[in-house]
Parts: C-alpha cells; sequence; structure tokens
C-alpha cells in the first residue's frame, strides 16, 4: 500500500485529500511503483514563489515543484519524496486554459508525482512520452483532457 500525505492551504477550491489519493495512485500505478511514500502539499502563492527561488532561482511562483528524496547513504526507504502545488496559480490556469478545475488539479498532481518517478520533460522525446502518459491517466479517471497549451510545468 502507497502512503499519502497531503498537506493545504485553506480554501474550497482545494480537492479533498481523499480525490488527491486517487490521482497520485493513478500516477504510481502508471509507472509500477507500490509501496512508496510521498507528500503532497498545497501551498499559497508566496510560499509557491519563495519555494522555485530558492530551489530553483526563479523569482516568481510555479504551479508545481517535485522533490524527489534521496535516501542517505546505507539507508534504504520507501520515500518518494514531495509535490508540492500552488494552489492559486492551479485555479487562475484552470480559468486561463479553459480546463475545469478538477482536471487541472489532477495534471498538475499527475505531472508532479512522475517527476518524482524520474520521469521529465527536458527534451522533446521526453516531454511528448510525459505529456502522452498525463493524457492517458487523466482519460483513465474520466477527465476532460487538458489543451497542450497548459502542458507548461
Amino acid at each position: 500500500m502507497t502512503h499519502t500525505q497531503v498537506q493545504n492551504v485553506s480554501t474550497c477550491k482545494v480537492p479533498h485529500a481523499p480525490v488527491v489519493i486517487a490521482w497520485v495512485d493513478a500516477a504510481l500505478a502508471e509507472t509500477g511503483r507500490t509501496g512508496v511514500e510521498l507528500t503532497v502539499r498545497i501551498v499559497d502563492e508566496q510560499e509557491g514563489a519563495e519555494l522555485n527561488r530558492r530551489y530553483r532561482h526563479k523569482n516568481f511562483p510555479t504551479n508545481v515543484l517535485s522533490f524527489p528524496f534521496e535516501d542517505p547513504p546505507e539507508v534504504n526507504t520507501n520515500i518518494l519524496g514531495d509535490v508540492v502545488i500552488c494552489a492559486p496559480l492551479v485555479i487562475k490556469e484552470s480559468s486561463e486554459y479553459s480546463v475545469p478545475l478538477n482536471t487541472r488539479w489532477a495534471h498538475m498532481v499527475i505531472h508532479g508525482v512522475l517527476h518524482l518517478c524520474g520521469l521529465d520533460h527536458q527534451t522533446d522525446q521526453d516531454a511528448a512520452a510525459m505529456e502522452a502518459m498525463e493524457m492517458r491517466l487523466l482519460t483513465q479517471l474520466g477527465l476532460v483532457e487538458p489543451l497542450s497549451a497548459a502542458n507548461d510545468s
């Protein structure tokens, strides 16, 4: 069983923990990861900007950040890492991209978890593979596929 901890800011537009856990589990199943632990933390714009500044040296908030956990030498845990999602940006992007809010939330959770599982979008080929996996998962979950322009993470 996978353990997922969800921490969030107080807002009525943030999905409930069981829904987030279902999205996490779908992404983990797609990548063959089982028995892992991760945290999904939902933050405000100020914390999102601070984290992006501190870890990516970019002076603005971003929609999703992933922090893979690396076990110390000679230690083996089942901790995958942390996914941090900036709630105000997800809500704003939902409107900008004309994507249902629930779909945008699911997309950002899945995107962050896929990063923790080692997927990336540094090359066009990697980006296409990651986007295809995200679209497949969103379709399996019964959600509207986001527009390609929404895949800016």
